[in-house]
C-alpha cells in the first residue's frame, strides 16, 4: 500500500537536494522517457484499443505522436529554455543588468483525465520534468489499461522521490488533494475542477485547470459545404466525440442548413460506412455511466441522423440533431460525445443569443470566407483557443498556448508555454556598484522637481 504523505515527504527531501535543478539531468530523465516509450509503442496502442476501441492511427496521431513532439522539442530546448533572461533595466535601477530566473515550483501534483489518457497525463509531466520540478501523477480510473502501463513507464524511467504514478479512484484523489503541494495541474471537468481550486487555495496552491465547456461551431454562407462537412465530422467524432475541445453544437446559416446537413451525413458516412459500429476506426463512450447520459440527451430531441445506441458494446452512432430548444440539456451541458446539435441562425444577433448566453469555452470555430466576418466574430466572443476552416488544430501547435478562461480553465500550457507553467518567474537584480547618485537618499529637500523630470524622461 502506497503511502501519499511519505511519497511526498521523499520528494520534498529530494528536491530539497537540489540535483533537479541540474539542466543535463533533467535532459537525461526525459530522454530516458522518451526511449521507453518508443519501447512500449505496441503495448500503448494496445491499452487504449482495449480502453476505447481506439484505432493505432488515431492513438498515433491524437496521443503517441504528440507525446513524443512534446519530448523532442523539449530535450532540444531545454539549455535555452533554463537559462536567465536578461531583460531591460529602468533609470530607477542604473547600473544594474536585470534578469528573470526560471525556478522550478517544487512538488507538482498532475490530475490527468480519462478521454485522452494518455497524452493528458503524460504532456504536462514532461514540462513539469523539464522545469525541474518532481511529480506525483494521477491517471484515470476509467482508463484501467491505460493507466497501469503509464504507471509500468513512469515506475521503470523515474525514482518514486523524482516522479511517481498512483492509480486510484476518487478517494485516492482526495488524499492526494488534502497535501500540501507546490503547484497542481488538472484536467477534466468544470465540477471537478471546482473541488480541485478548493482543496488548492487551502495552501495557496498555483494551479492550472484545464476545462471544458459548450464550444461553438459558426458556419456561414460562404463556405464549401464538402470541406467544411469533412473537417466538422472529423473533429467532432474524432475519440468517438470524446474531446474537450470538440465543436459542441453547430450555428450554421439558415440559407444553406438544409444542404449543409445532406452533405454532412454523407460525410459521416464515407468516414465510419453506414453502421459505425462494426468501424474499426469509430472509438467506444468509456464506460456504461457515460452512455446513459448521452443517451439520456437525446431523449425528446429530433434526431434526423444516426441515433444507433448499443449499451453492450457502449457504442452511439456519430448522431445529428435537429434544432434544439436552448432550454433543452443538450444546450445546457457539455456533450462530451458523437451528438452534434445543429441551430440556425438569420442575423449576427441570433448567433450572440446562442453563444452570451454560454459559459466562456475552451474552443470556438468559424467556417467563412468573410475575413471582415471573421474578425468581428473573433474580437466580439471571449474563448480559450480557436481554429477558422477547421477545428481541433490548433492543439497541434506548440507554438501556442493552450488554456482556458473563466467556466473553461485557468492556466496554459503547451511547448514552452508548458515550461513557464512549471516554472516561477523570479526577478533578479544585479546592481553595480561603481555609480551610486545621491538623488534617493533622504535629505529630498530641492529634489523632487529632478524626480519628476526623471520620471517623465524615462518612464
Amino acid at each position: 500500500m502506497i503511502s501519499i504523505p511519505n511519497i511526498l515527504a521523499a520528494q520534498k527531501e529530494y528536491f530539497a537536494s537540489q540535483k533537479t535543478k541540474e539542466v543535463r539531468f533533467r535532459i537525461d530523465l526525459l530522454k530516458a522517457l522518451k526511449a521507453e516509450i518508443q519501447r512500449n509503442e505496441e503495448a500503448i496502442y494496445d491499452a487504449l484499443k482495449k480502453d476505447f476501441k481506439k484505432s493505432e492511427f488515431e492513438t498515433f496521431l491524437s496521443e503517441f505522436g504528440l507525446v513524443v513532439s512534446e519530448l523532442n522539442l523539449a530535450i532540444k530546448n531545454l539549455k535555452k529554455w533554463s537559462k536567465p533572461q536578461r531583460v531591460k533595466s529602468s533609470i530607477l535601477t542604473f547600473p544594474s543588468s536585470d534578469y528573470i530566473y526560471k525556478e522550478p515550483y517544487g512538488n507538482v501534483l498532475i490530475i490527468a483525465p480519462w478521454n485522452y489518457p494518455f497524452l493528458l497525463a503524460l504532456s504536462p509531466l514532461i514540462m513539469a520534468i523539464a522545469a525541474g520540478n518532481t511529480v506525483v501523477l494521477k491517471p484515470s480510473e476509467l482508463t484501467q489499461n491505460t493507466s497501469k502501463l503509464l504507471t509500468k513507464i513512469i515506475s521503470t524511467v523515474f525514482p518514486k522521490e523524482i516522479a511517481i504514478s498512483i492509480e486510484g479512484d476518487t478517494e485516492t484523489a482526495t488524499q492526494l488533494l488534502a497535501q500540501k503541494w507546490d503547484y497542481i495541474f488538472f484536467t477534466g471537468s468544470v465540477s471537478v475542477g471546482k473541488i480541485v481550486a478548493k482543496a488548492a487555495v487551502k495552501h495557496l496552491t498555483p494551479v492550472t485547470l484545464e476545462l471544458g465547456g459548450k464550444s461553438p461551431c459558426i458556419i456561414d454562407g460562404s463556405v464549401d459545404l464538402k470541406l467544411t462537412a469533412r473537417r466538422l465530422a472529423w473533429g467532432k467524432f474524432l475519440n468517438g466525440g470524446q474531446t474537450c475541445i470538440a465543436p459542441d453544437y453547430v450555428i450554421v446559416h439558415s440559407k444553406i442548413k438544409s444542404d449543409f446537413i445532406e452533405v454532412l451525413k454523407a460525410e459521416i458516412i464515407k468516414m465510419y460506412g453506414s453502421k459505425p459500429k462494426t468501424s474499426p476506426d469509430f472509438p467506444r463512450i468509456i464506460n456504461h455511466k457515460n452512455f446513459k447520459r448521452l443517451t439520456e440527451l437525446l431523449k425528446n430531441e429530433s434526431v434526423i441522423f444516426g441515433g444507433e445506441t448499443d449499451e453492450k458494446t457502449l457504442c452511439i452512432s456519430p448522431t445529428i440533431v435537429d434544432n434544439p430548444s436552448l432550454e433543452s440539456h443538450i444546450m445546457n451541458e457539455e456533450i462530451f460525445g458523437p451528438i452534434l446539435p445543429v441551430l440556425s441562425y438569420h442575423s449576427e444577433s441570433d448567433i450572440e443569443e446562442v453563444i452570451l448566453n454560454q459559459p466562456k469555452p475552451l474552443a470556438f470555430y468559424i467556417f467563412s470566407k468573410h475575413n471582415s466576418f471573421v474578425e468581428k466574430t473573433l474580437h466580439t466572443y471571449s474563448f480559450g483557443g480557436g481554429v477558422v476552416n477547421d477545428t481541433l488544430v490548433h492543439f497541434g501547435n506548440q507554438n501556442l498556448p493552450f488554456g482556458g478562461v473563466g467556466n473553461s480553465g485557468m492556466g496554459q500550457y503547451h511547448g514552452k508555454f508548458g515550461f513557464d507553467t512549471f516554472s516561477h518567474q523570479k526577478s533578479v537584480i544585479k546592481r553595480g556598484t561603481w555609480f551610486d547618485p545621491s538623488l534617493r537618499y533622504p535629505p529630498y529637500k530641492n529634489k523632487l522637481n529632478l524626480v519628476k523630470k526623471l520620471f517623465k524622461l524615462f518612464g
